[in-house]
């Protein structure tokens, strides 16, 4: 009894030997086909030439079609990108120095944030706002606290202090106390010697004569007296290590950036390294 088990797929004799070759070709005769075709290779010289011709200028530059003549593909990626960056760089450089940049920037901002710029609000003289009257009031008031309390604001200013607070709803006496206290604890007023322990500062500024000076009780003090204006008198304190020059009695003296003391209830000041001693009369000032 015959068997069929056989398979039904007839297999050539040259596939049979090109099966047996390891897929290298074979010829009738089931010998391996060989390629004598010759491999052509740039010479050393033909790559060196291809690459200064690929990076010459004129070689980029000159483009008859979408794609660099005498550049492999990757060469021409990598110009290709090197021009996309220039570009981008070109274009950031150029919005950086447009003129009306900031003012764009803002209409961004607003249309970002849906809503206006506010507009910026009108500052308005507080006198303007006064009647005849009271105008009249404070102006006056201002001349005066200007001749009281020197070296601080100019009396514009203290004309404006004034109209504010008026117009706020003081009177004219009220306001003209507040702006006094104001204007006595400002830097560089030149305040009343009698006012000096109610200043609310630590440093002030005083100017009158020297009437007495005495012996210092430690080495460590320079100078020790009273000095003295119309409205009062007060002791002070020069300290060795403030090295400032020396005053003498009968001298009108301004004392800068002094600094307060109490002792036994008492409010004296003390001329530091920080103060400054002025001579008005000679029309200069030392500062050591």
């Amino acid at each position: 009894m015959s068997s069929n088990n056989a398979s039904g797929k007839v297999v050539s004799v040259d596939e049979q030997a090109f099966e047996k070759a390891g897929g290298q070709a074979v010829d009738e005769d089931g010998f391996p086909v060989v390629d004598e075709t010759p491999e052509f290779e740039a010479a050393v010289e033909q790559e060196t030439q291809a690459k200064v011709d690929a990076n010459h200028p004129d070689g980029i530059a000159d483009t008859s079609q979408d794609r660099i003549h005498g550049v492999t593909l990757e060469q021409e990626e990598r110009i290709r990108a090197r021009e996309a960056e220039l570009e981008r760089i070109s274009a950031q450089a150029e919005l950086g120095t447009q003129d009306g940049r900031e003012q764009r920037t803002r209409e961004v901002v607003r249309e970002q944030c849906g809503r206006d710029e506010p507009a910026p609000a009108e500052r308005t003289d507080p006198r303007e706002m006064l009647t005849q009257e009271e105008l009249a009031a404070v102006n006056e008031q201002a001349m005066r606290i200007s001749d009281e309390v020197q070296g601080g604001w100019s009396r514009a200013v203290v004309a404006k202090q004034l109209a504010e607070k008026v117009q706020r709803g003081r009177d004219v006496t009220k306001a003209v106390l507040e702006t006094l206290e104001e204007l006595k604890a400002a830097p560089g007023a030149i305040v009343p010697i009698a006012d000096v322990p109610d200043v609310p500062v630590g440093e002030v500024t005083v100017e009158g004569e020297i009437t007495q000076l005495w012996d210092p009780s430690d080495t460590s003090i320079s100078q020790v007296g009273l000095i003295e204006d119309d409205s009062g008198k007060i002791k002070f304190t020069i300290w060795e290590a403030s090295r400032k020059t020396v005053v003498s009695e009968g001298e009108t003296v301004r004392f800068r950036a002094v600094k307060k003391n109490w002792y036994q209830g008492r409010c004296s000041i003390a001329i530091t390294g920080w103060s400054r001693i002025e001579f008005p009369e000679r029309g200069r000032w030392w500062e050591e």
